[in-house]
């Protein structure tokens, strides 16, 4: 295994072993990309302070998220296709996440099912729902996830309407892939993410084929998905939706603080500060630069976590400082997924731990929940100044 010493060594990895087609899928944002940049680059722009002769030892970045212990404010987040990226990708996931003390989010979008992901570990996970029209459907997919005894509902409230991805349209994205020429080509490069595929459980969309009347084969699979994503969804639905589910409900895709205070209104047991890592709205403010205005608009009411951007254990520790209770991982985990499997994502969680720890006790912080805006360096003008 080679040596790994921060996020950049697995995507290296990843991008030489994993199909152009799952590459770009991760890699990539909508429309100019705007967002997507500056989900990573305005966490930059935050300084730490730096404070010296304090005593570092017997530290802790132990917390809780929505009620549950973890061993550090990391979620791994909901990320579509993840069993392309690897075989058996998600319960890869789901395992590593379990070691490590984390949850993990299984997306509807996924590859290996609800019932594929509980068969293969031994705690309960988070289960990302979004709002189809086919309310059969989404019925019985919450009755899935409370019999697989998911101990919390996370609803996507930003992915109405799908934003275009400019590189999925131009590389026919599909699961599995659709055979043309130019996929083959490239297919032929990455003979060893190709054998491992060929005894992976599933190649398609295991929480929906099978699930579906007349959804059967990838054609019709991907015209049902197409068609299927809600644009009605309004606060109503979503005070339904929770009702239905009548757990612990985590509202992502919020980036706005009248949208925030909406959701503290219907009950929310947290939300989550993120623009999709800039796949939905391009032009859209990066996550951290919304999350102080959604803070000061929200107070104790919810609880306010944070994704989109997140590459280290020092984005998380800024994070945290300005305010989140927790933060969700996406791309990070997956580079080392793709990269490696569950000793990729493994990987990529001590990598963030690692960083998290060494950074806190550097700014002076032997507990993590002492970690505050005192602790930074902040532009004075890092939420923008806006014409009203």
């Amino acid at each position: 295994m080679p040596t790994i010493t921060n996020i950049d060594d697995l995507k290296r990895i990843y991008a030489r072993r994993v199909p152009k087609m799952f590459y770009d899928y991760c890699e990539s944002g909508s429309w100019t990309e705007q967002t997507f940049r500056e989900n990573t680059s305005d966490f930059d722009k935050i300084r730490l302070r730096q404070r010296v002769a304090v005593d570092m030892s017997d530290r802790t970045i132990a917390t809780q998220m929505i009620g549950q212990d973890v061993s550090m404010p990391v979620a791994l987040a909901p990320v579509g296709l993840t069993g392309m990226q690897h075989a058996d990708g998600e319960i890869c996931a789901a395992r590593a996440a379990e070691k490590a003390g984390v949850p993990f989010t299984l997306s509807t979008m996924s590859i290996n099912s609800i019932e594929d992901v509980a068969g293969k570990t031994s705690k309960p996970f988070w289960f990302q729902l979004y709002t189809m029209k086919d309310e059969e459907y989404l019925r019985r997919l919450i009755d899935r996830a409370k019999a697989a005894n998911c101990s919390a509902l996370v609803i996507t409230l930003d992915l109405q309407i799908l934003g275009q991805r400019h590189k999925d349209l131009k590389n026919g994205l599909s699961a599995p892939p659709k055979l043309t020429l130019r996929t083959m080509a490239n297919l032929a490069t990455k003979w060893s993410w190709g054998i491992e595929m060929l005894s992976a459980k599933r190649r398609d969309f295991g929480n929906i084929v099978g699930h579906v009347k007349g959804v059967s084969d990838p054609s019709s699979l991907m015209a049902w998905t197409a068609e299927q994503f809600d644009p009605k969804l309004d606060w109503a639905k979503i005070e339904k939706l929770k009702e239905m589910w009548g757990g612990k409900v985590i509202l992502k895709g919020i980036l706005d603080a009248d949208d925030a205070k909406m959701a503290a209104k219907v009950g929310a047991d947290a939300i989550v500060v993120s623009n999709h890592g800039g796949r939905q709205l391009d032009g859209a403010l990066s996550s951290i630069r919304m999350l102080r205005p959604i803070l000061d608009a929200v107070g104790d009411q919810v609880e306010v976590h944070l994704d989109s951007g997140i590459r280290s254990g020092q984005d998380v520790l800024k994070a945290v400082a300005m305010g989140a209770k927790g933060t969700f991982i996406g791309r990070a985990y997956i580079y080392g997924l793709g990269a490696m499997g569950q000793k990729g994502v493994t990987a990529a969680l001590e990598v963030i731990r690692k960083e998290l720890d060494t950074s806190m006790a550097l700014c002076g912080e032997r507990n993590l929940k002492d970690l505050g805006r005192h602790n930074l360096l902040i532009p004075e003008d890092f939420e923008g100044r806006w014409q009203d």
